[in-house]
């Protein structure tokens, strides 16, 4: 081949040569344009992506912070409701016994004293006119029973409630025996109306005393606690059924709602009854007025069934017309204790 057209060819083929670079040139612009746009696009979404975790962060950490503060809310409530319990423990029936009788234990003299004096100055009131002497009664009136135990013997359709009374020993041999069984062989599912509470050597002291030193008509001090005088009362309620059975009702008197409340879900507690027990026509009668309380105790006399009296200690004085009847059961407050 001649110089000139070798020359043509090479030239040629470098004018292609140079056509296809600057052909891969273009194409490498546009996919450097490209590949530019492409990364703006993923640094913006990567910009939305990490704003979008920046607020869920924040919004799972709000709500964090706001369960942390409800939990906080929750466990100083749990706090205070763990610290009521332990109050509650400490003033109720199990576990207090120990701490009871520790602290009734320095008082015991005096209490004993005390309740001598409120028992002598109860039967001292001169509530019915004074009974003639036996050896000048009429012979009918001897033979009529015109005395206040037969009266209150006819009233009841059955012997009058006195176990101080020497005829009562077969009772209190029947009482000493429950009491014993309250305290020592404690039933905590029993039927209704029997102690279903932990009976403690405190409480029989106070109520053999009730029984018979004081032929359960009369004052015990209180025990502390509203619920204490309620075991103290139930046991009471309990013993005296076992004696009378249906015939005995109990009308509780407390000067407000609030301890009638008391009084009642006391008495389903420690004895296993229903709301239906209380009413008008029930078991237990709740009163506030000692007037109210007197009438349905004399209603009940009439009726042949057998009324005991429970009073709350914080009634101040004992209403006299509630001294006549042959059941009543006071708790007296404890002056060196507030009120409840």
């Amino acid at each position: 081949m001649s110089p000139p057209l070798a020359i043509e060819d090479e030239a040629a083929s470098l004018a292609r040569r140079v056509a296809q670079l600057q052909e891969q040139e273009q194409e490498l612009k546009a996919s450097i344009l490209q590949l530019q746009a492409n990364r703006a696009e993923l640094l913006q979404e990567q910009t939305e992506t990490q704003a979008a975790i920046g607020r869920l962060v924040q919004d799972a950490l709000t709500e964090l912070e706001q369960r942390k503060h409800n939990l906080q809310i929750s466990v100083e409530q749990l706090e205070r409701r763990q610290e009521r319990i332990r109050t509650e423990m400490r003033t109720t029936f199990a576990g207090v016994s120990q701490d009871l009788a520790i602290r009734v234990q320095g008082f015991k003299d005096y209490l004993s004293g005390s309740l001598q004096d409120l028992v002598n100055s109860v039967e001292q009131l001169e509530l019915t006119p004074p009974e003639p002497e036996p050896a000048k009664m009429p012979p009918k009136t001897a033979k009529g029973g015109d005395s206040r135990s037969e009266t209150l013997r006819d009233r009841t359709g059955g012997p009058t409630p006195t176990f101080a009374e020497q005829p009562f020993q077969d009772r209190a041999k029947q009482i000493r025996r429950l009491l014993d069984k309250y305290r020592t062989m404690p039933d905590y599912y029993g039927p209704p109306w029997q102690v279903r509470r932990t009976f403690e050597p405190v409480h029989a002291e106070r109520l053999s005393n009730w029984f018979f030193t004081q032929g359960a008509r009369g004052a015990v001090r209180s025990l502390g606690s509203r619920l204490q005088n309620i075991l103290v009362a139930s046991a009471a309620i309990s013993v005296l059924k076992s004696l009378y059975g249906d015939r005995l009702r109990t009308l509780v008197l407390a000067n407000s709602p609030e301890r009638l409340g008391e009084w009642r879900r006391g008495l389903q507690d420690c004895l296993g009854i229903s709301r239906i027990d209380f009413g008008p026509e029930g078991g237990v009668v709740l009163f506030e007025a000692p007037e109210a309380l007197s009438q349905k105790a004399d209603r009940l006399l009439k009726q042949k069934q057998v009324p005991l009296i429970l009073i709350d200690e914080t009634e101040n004085q004992i209403n006299l017309s509630l001294l006549q009847f042959p059941l009543w059961l006071a708790f007296a407050a404890d002056p060196e204790l507030p009120t409840f």
